[in-house]
């Protein structure tokens, strides 16, 4: 089975979106074909593309997040995807209680496959300035990079 991996956070409008970009962004350049999407375990934003901050720190590492749009997590999203990816403790314990019985998704944390960053939360830029932003992208950057290497199956770099 193809890897699907979905990021997740509150209202999928910074730092999902952020994680999916990342994520596609380091999943092409080791060539690991993967289905990727994000979303919120709220709605409040839905059909909004993501914070104006968030598109500009991903434009300036390469990616361009303007055309998502945010989205609520489904119970069929637990059905779809290989891996549900929580980008903090709270989204990760409402993830397991939306989680259907016949949810085969596995759940986590994000930064589990950051080194030295495992079980910690994503840094949330929201209510921030402009430099949370980049903190939060060198965590999920450092994230998708071990999460690619860990679908691709491939051995760390020393």
């Amino acid at each position: 089975m193809r890897p699907a991996v979905l990021f997740v956070c509150l209202g999928n409008i910074c730092r999902s979106p952020l994680a999916e970009a990342a994520f596609r962004a380091e999943a092409q350049s080791v060539g690991l074909t993967v289905e990727i999407d994000s979303a919120g375990t709220g709605g409040w934003h839905k059909g909004h593309p993501p914070d104006r901050r968030a598109i500009a720190v991903a434009g300036r590492h390469g990616v361009d997040i303007s055309g998502l749009r945010a989205r609520k997590v489904t119970a069929e999203d637990f059905r779809r995807f290989t891996h549900i990816l929580a980008l903090d403790h709270d989204n990760l314990k409402t993830l397991r209680a939306l989680r259907p019985v016949d949810g085969a998704a596995e759940l986590g944390l994000l930064l589990d496959f950051a080194e030295g960053l495992e079980g910690r939360a994503v840094a949330d830029p929201y209510y921030g300035n402009e430099a949370g932003f980049e903190v939060t992208w060198r965590e999920v950057e450092a994230a998708a990079k071990g999460l690619a290497l860990a679908l691709a199956h491939l051995p760390p770099p020393r």
